[in-house]
């Protein structure tokens, strides 16, 4: 026996939370199926040093640091929350948003938007209530096993028949969180078109020689880096393993893609004031203590004699060094650990409302979709703009059912 509903979301993320909240309606059954024991899980993790909403800056100006799988920057794309249509979701909808659940916001210098609280917790908490004093209903421990809507859950088998569907069902970063990407398989057995998932906003891998052991764990900041057309001023971090953090993220797509990238050590300065630093006569001093003296950063010294080989013999060398070291990886870390994925779904597999063109009355959101966004704000305020975009266009599906 089918459980009849008239909305079921498969995925209880941002996305598709967003998805419950558009079709919640008086009358309405809205079923929302999440395996993990606690909704979220992905969220409130982003959130845990501080949850980064938005960036508070103009529609356009957000749209173009999102890029779809086919390549290209937005707007303009016909498809709701991803053009200049009416009803778009971006920076100011995002605030109003949540300062609709009672959360305060403040936005930092660099422009982006947090709660005062800085936590996910307490807007996660509010944003439930919501659906619930909404008559939305949430099931966790509820994970789909394809086969039409077949879940296995704490009572057993169970089959649900919905009227429409929303899938936000996530990537393939943080899979112990719930994004393991299980699905693909049983969306293209169904004829969906999906493209190979890859890393985003990740670190990359370095082999680091000997010396660098003691610059683990340290923040580069005051720095400039670009590869391809992406470019951040944000601070990075010396791992282990490599390189990672929010200023390499912002540029990771390119780096990933192949593009080089370089590192300005000093972004303030430019190359003929840098290069009459370099003239200061080094004396007895030893290279690493002669170097301190110019760039002032044991850090970035150390960046400087690992990545700048062969070492240049003159004050404009090493001021063209120093502006433009390249970064020498060895590759994007692994999926598992990045913080969001690219790949998925494919724009041409989906309707202007994200409906799969082979499942009818199914739609798609969030990171399941084939594009990508800088962390930053980005990257979970396209999420709730699909979700709702997708929510939507549910609703009026419904609608002309003439089912709620």
């Amino acid at each position: 026996m089918s459980e009849p509903v008239d909305a079921l979301i498969v995925g209880a993320g941002p996305a598709g939370l967003m998805a419950a909240e558009a079709l919640m309606a008086p009358g309405r059954r809205v079923v929302v199926a999440e395996a993990m024991p606690t909704p979220a899980r992905k969220f409130l993790m982003a959130g845990k040093s501080g949850l980064n909403l938005t960036k508070d800056e103009p529609f356009q100006a957000y749209a173009r640091r999102l890029t779809l799988g086919s390549g290209g920057c937005l707007p303009p794309h016909p498809r709701g929350y991803f053009g200049e249509e009416e009803g778009v979701f971006g920076p100011a909808e995002m605030m109003a948003w949540a300062r609709g659940l009672g959360i305060e916001l403040f936005t930092g210098s660099t422009g982006r938007v947090f709660p005062v609280g800085m936590k996910a917790s307490p807007l996660l908490r509010a944003w439930l209530a919501r659906l619930r004093d909404g008559g939305v209903e949430l099931r966790t421990r509820w994970r789909w096993i394809g086969g039409g809507f077949r879940f296995e859950t704490p009572e057993g088998l169970r089959r649900v028949q919905p009227r429409v569907a929303v899938l936000a069902l996530g990537g393939a970063s943080w899979p112990r969180l719930g994004s393991d990407a299980a699905w693909v398989p049983w969306l293209e057995g169904a004829g969906v078109t999906v493209a190979p998932f890859r890393p985003a906003n990740m670190g990359f891998r370095v082999a680091w020689s000997p010396p660098m052991a003691r610059h683990f764990g340290a923040a580069v900041k005051g720095t400039a880096l670009r590869a391809g057309d992406l470019a951040s001023r944000g601070e990075w971090i010396i791992g282990r393993q490599g390189i990672e953090g929010g200023g390499i993220y912002e540029i990771s797509a390119a780096l990933r893609d192949g593009a080089p990238g370089h590192v300005d050590l000093a972004p303030d300065l430019d190359t003929t004031v840098l290069a009459r630093r370099f003239e200061r006569p080094r004396g007895k001093l030893s290279l690493g203590n002669w170097l301190r003296r110019v760039l002032d950063d044991p850090v970035k010294v150390a960046l400087l004699l690992e990545w700048g080989q062969p070492l240049p013999g003159d004050p404009a060398g090493w001021a063209g060094l120093a502006k433009a070291l390249p970064i020498r990886h060895g590759g994007a870390m692994a999926i598992e650990t990045a913080i969001s994925s690219a790949g998925g779904v494919t724009w041409e597999a989906l309707t202007e409302g994200q409906e799969l063109r082979a499942m009818p009355n199914v739609f798609a959101a969030g990171e399941m979709l084939d594009w990508e966004a800088p962390t930053g704000g980005y990257l979970l305020t396209a999420c709730l703009g699909s979700g709702l975009h997708a929510g939507q266009a549910a609703a009026a599906r419904l609608a002309a059912m003439g089912a709620g």
